[in-house]
């Protein structure tokens, strides 16, 4: 039990819409374990399947590198793989098949596996890991190498014993983030990620994590991995790993992935001085709360530490809909965490939900109405989406029980598994609709600008514009197929 390889289940090509978009990030959990697991002496390899075309494609690295144990482990830290896709989960249950046929042990960590670890031992997983993974994979390598088949005493672990499952205790989340490896990029062919970055933005973006969980309570937000807790790495931690990214890797722009970024007090002010200290050049995005960005303080040091774009989960302009999620914030501080944001430079941006149970034709126009008053730099329109563990998924289990389907197939499928107000088609509608509508009303706020200040337009400004009239047709196409799906529900 010397060699382990790495992979994880998403696959970029079985996600046609983020295909599409050519903005990939490396797997930065699985690089978090595959750092532990090099901590404790095995030789570690990575097999990233993120441009693969078939789970199969492992196979060679299996042949020629002989592993002992094949590691299935998502990255956590990205929502992309916490939406649990029906495509990532055959391509995982095809890796497990594969491995255990070449004669290796199989172990998977994901949000799915914690979620469903049944499916996955009945597909050739010999153990799922649950929760936070770094400890309790090195804990459970310890003992196999030891010889010890059946560990009953590492905590958060799955596995079938005489046929039986066993769940062993639930392991605490990690306190001292700190304490953890620097994750494994060397493992990562950066070239390529670099190259389609390049291609499709201009400039290439790399990830990074500051924190591990969120404490508040959205009914429709599901946590297997980290939980409701919410601890942080240090700035300084942070500091060296930009370091290493910013001035190694060569990248320009980061993704702070962490659900909340900078909540514990102070620590943005602490980052922002170390930043300025260090002369680090880079821009980032992160995502908070508008609650959390009322202290125009907090947001003049995001700024000064070099945030370009604060995405906050604003959800829905009606307050009706917000209170229903227990969404814990006010349709009035959206406009004004957007106002100070503007103010200091820094660019909002918007996750929107549509379809939420109870949610009417007047909610869904003061969303419109809400994004159209504010304009933020950019949106992320998506319904409502049940997972295993929340309050929502349970409001609504005998209805996705009943429809036989509780999880999309890729992140744009956008279904409504349970009763909508409108038909489930209208949703899909819905999204292209406000997606075509935002990017004209950005165009014409270009317009504007260039009317005023030709000689100050920027490039980004003139692709606006002449979006326009590509934008159009969509915008009526799409409008005139939501009304005929209201007629149909009204009939």
């Amino acid at each position: 039990m010397k060699k382990v390889l790495l992979t994880h289940s998403y696959f970029l090509r079985f996600d046609p819409k983020q295909w599409k978009q050519q903005q990939p990030y490396p797997p930065l959990a699985t690089l978090y374990a595959a750092a532990a697991l090099r901590r404790e002496g095995y030789a570690v390899e990575l097999a990233d399947t993120m441009f693969a075309e078939s789970p199969q494609e492992i196979a060679a690295k299996m042949d020629s590198w002989h592993p002992d144990v094949l590691v299935i482990y998502d990255d956590g830290f990205n929502y992309l793989t916490k939406m649990c896709l029906t495509n990532m989960r055959e391509a995982a249950f095809e890796m497990c098949a594969l491995a255990r046929r070449k004669g290796c042990r199989v172990m998977v960590c994901s949000s799915d596996s914690s979620d469903h670890a049944e499916k996955y031992l009945d597909h050739g997983a010999d153990f799922i890991v649950t929760g936070e993974g770094e400890i309790t994979l090195s804990e459970l390598m310890r003992q196999l190498k030891e010889g010890n088949d059946n560990p009953e005493s590492v905590n958060g672990l799955v596995f079938r014993k005489n046929g039986a499952t066993v769940r062993t205790q639930k392991r605490d989340v990690l306190r001292d983030l700190d304490s953890l490896a620097v994750p494994a990029w060397d493992l990562v062919d950066l070239k390529e990620y670099r190259s389609r970055w390049m291609k499709s933005t201009g400039y290439f973006s790399l990830n990074i994590s500051t924190t591990r969980g969120c404490p508040f309570h959205c009914n429709w937000c599901a946590k297997p991995i980290y939980g409701n807790r919410y601890h942080a790495h240090s700035p300084q931690y942070v500091i060296q790993e930009l370091k290493l990214l910013v001035d190694q890797l060569g990248t320009k722009h980061i993704w702070m992935t962490d659900d909340i970024f900078g909540l514990k007090p102070g620590w943005v002010k602490e980052f922002a001085g170390l930043v300025t200290r260090e002369n680090l050049k880079f821009r980032f995005k992160i995502q908070s709360r508008v609650d959390l960005l009322l202290q125009e303080n907090t947001i003049a040091d995001l700024a000064r530490a070099g945030c370009e774009t604060v995405w906050v989960g604003a959800e829905s302009g009606s307050q009706k809909i917000l209170d229903a999620m227990d969404k814990g914030t006010k349709v009035e501080q959206i406009y004004e965490a957007t106002r100070l944001l503007k103010k200091h430079g820094i660019k909002p941006a918007f996750f929107l939900q549509f379809g939420y149970p109870g949610e009417t034709k007047e909610d869904i126009e003061a969303t419109l109405s809400m994004v159209s008053e504010l304009m933020p730099d950019d949106i992320g329109v998506s319904v409502s989406y049940p997972l295993p563990g929340t309050k929502f998924y349970e409001t609504v289990a005998q209805q996705l029980q009943e429809k036989g389907k509780a999880n999309w197939t890729d992140s744009d499928e956008l279904a409504v598994m349970f009763q909508s107000t409108f038909p489930a088609p209208f949703y899909k509608e819905l999204q292209r609709y406000i997606h075509k509508r935002f990017r004209m009303r950005q165009g014409m706020e270009s317009l504007k600008r260039l009317a005023a200040s030709p000689a100050r337009i920027s490039r980004s400004d003139l692709k606006r514009i002449a979006a326009i009239s590509f934008h159009l047709p969509g915008r009526i196409i799409h409008e005139r197929r939501m009304k005929s799906f209201e007629k149909q529900d009204e009939r």
